[in-house]
Formats: structure tokens, sequence, C-alpha cells
């Protein structure tokens, strides 16, 4: 499964993390932007290259130290085709560098439009008989709700191009707990789709012990993290929270097992936006001030989880 191969990065590495490219244009030097307006204008066209541009130079500095990074889809939709065309290919450098690619977009649907989500992100479409990919992610994050209906697409997919998924299941959001702290029969809302993911993964059983459906489970919950971690057995977490949003190693520890595996931690606006909160850092240094904060991350995570081995 294709969690198995993000895995093997991480321990490759030894660095459970992922950078996060959520690139607003705010984020984005000027000198980029002047480079990218001039060529193209100041309009979606610019904007978007601006965002490419962008992300290939925080790729350049993090794809030899970071295994993975994680596109939020929502933050190129915003400029248009022209932005979906960049995060298709940011995806495509990303890879081509030998990241491991994970696509937040949280898709949640049924049936054959669940299936067109899947065949988007993670398969492959067909083309008057020839298959080309789409987005070609290595995984994508959706939202459970819908049940199994939601789901079972993913899974088809994922069995067959060796995808995974990562299902919400307690978020790093403020508000989170307002649906998904209630219980039914006893147990919490987050609790039961934890153990929806545990019976998912069934169907695409990876070799280290983790399955390819794994659960969003945010940092800022740590308690809540070390009580998923000793119920989801089999069950991998992307663990957003980290950083800008106030979790540390001492919460994210929690995610892992006895052998250092078992999560990737995100961090976004900490990487992207590092050379922002450096003093004396200037605009033209913003790659090579986001590899040092991804060091940082590495160590201070490292510090606190062990040697990660398999």
């Amino acid at each position: 499964m294709a969690l198995d191969r993000l895995i093997e990065k991480i321990v490759q590495m030894q660095n459970p993390t992922v950078a996060g490219l959520d690139p607003k244009l705010d984020y984005v030097p000027e000198f980029i932007k002047r480079e990218c307006f001039e060529k193209y204008g100041r309009n979606l066209e610019g904007a978007a290259n601006s965002l490419l541009m962008f992300n290939k130079a925080l790729i350049d500095e993090l794809y030899d130290i970071v295994p993975a990074v994680k596109p939020q889809a929502a933050y190129y939709e915003m400029y248009g085709w022209q932005g979906v065309k960049a995060l298709c290919e940011t995806i495509k450098y990303a890879k081509d560098k030998g990241m491991y690619v994970i696509t937040d977009a949280k898709r949640n649907d049924i049936g054959t439009t669940m299936q067109a989500y899947a065949t988007a992100h993670l398969g492959a479409t067909d083309v008057d008989g020839e298959e080309i990919e789409a987005f070609s992610a290595d995984a994508l994050t959706v939202n459970g709700y819908l049940g199994s209906d939601g789901i079972n697409p993913l899974l088809k997919v994922c069995g067959e191009r060796d995808k995974g998924i990562f299902v919400l299941v307690k978020t790093s959001n403020p508000s989170s707990g307002e649906l998904q702290d209630k219980k039914i029969d006893g147990k919490t809302v987050y609790e039961n789709m934890g153990e929806m993911c545990e019976s998912w993964g069934e169907a695409v059983k990876g070799k280290y012990g983790y399955s390819g459906v794994g659960a969003v489970v945010g940092a800022t919950y740590p308690e809540m993290l070390r009580e998923l971690r000793s119920k989801l057995e089999h069950t991998f977490f992307l663990v957003p929270g980290y950083g800008a949003q106030g979790g540390g190693a001492d919460d994210v520890k929690f995610a892992f097992d006895k052998n250092g595996i078992g999560a990737v931690i995100n961090s976004s606006r900490g990487i992207m936006c590092a050379w922002t909160k450096k003093d004396g850092a200037v605009e033209k240094d913003f790659a090579k001030e986001a590899r040092e904060e991804a060091v940082r991350m590495r160590d201070d995570i490292r510090n606190a989880v062990g040697e990660m081995k398999l």
C-alpha cells in the first residue's frame, strides 16, 4: 500500500514530517510576484505562476530532508483553472524529486461522484481508451461522514494503484468538539470514526502493520491523540496543528508507536513563512529559511520520539 512507501521514506530520512504547501499570494516574496506579473500580467495566471515558482523553490530546498509535501487544494482553486494547473505542476515537480505527495482536498461524496474524485486525485482517467493520470497524488485527505458509500470507491483505487487516504477523525480546529466529541452509545464520534478507519483498512493492508487508510488527528488535542494511538493499532496518522496552530513535539509524540513510526506531522506556515519570522532575513533567502525550519522541526520531533525503525 502507498502508506508503506511513506513509512519507508520516513525511516530512510529519519524524519516523520510533511511540509504543507498552502501558498497564499501574500506568502510569496515580492520579487517572485514582480517577475510573474511582468511575464503573465497582474491576473490569475500571474498569481498562479507565482505560487508555482514559490513552491518549486521550496521543494528544491526540502526534497532531500523532508519525505513528503501536502498541497491544500483550496489555495490553488481560489486562482481558478490557472491555480489548479499550478497544483498539478506542483504535484508533478515534487514527485519528480522523489517526494511523497498528499493532496489535502477533504473530498466527500458517494457513488459515481466519489468514484470520479478517486479517479481524479488517485487514479487514471480513461480518455478514448488511453489511461491518463489527472493529478497523480500518492494520497488524498477525505471526509468520512457519509459512511462507507463515500470510502469504498477510494479503497478500490487504493488497492489497484498503490495509493492511500487519510480520513478526518479528530481535527485540530477549536470547534471540532462540537460534533466530534459527541457520544454515540458511550463512544465519541471521533472514536467511532477511528474504528471505521480500522475496519476500512482491512481491504488495503500494508506490510508494516499500518493499512492504506490513515486518519487525520490533530496535535492540538494530545490526550485524544494518545487515546486514538492506543486504540487504532493499524491506522497511520496525519497530524496537523504543529507549529503555527500551537502543537509541539511533546504533543505529537503520542502519535507514534514503540518503533517511532505511525504518524507524519504537518507544518505549513511554519515552514513556508519561516523567512518572515527571522530577524534580519531577506526575502530572497525564503527557501533556505524554510529548510532551516524543516531541519529544526525534524530534530525537535526526533528528540521527542527517538529512532524510527521498521
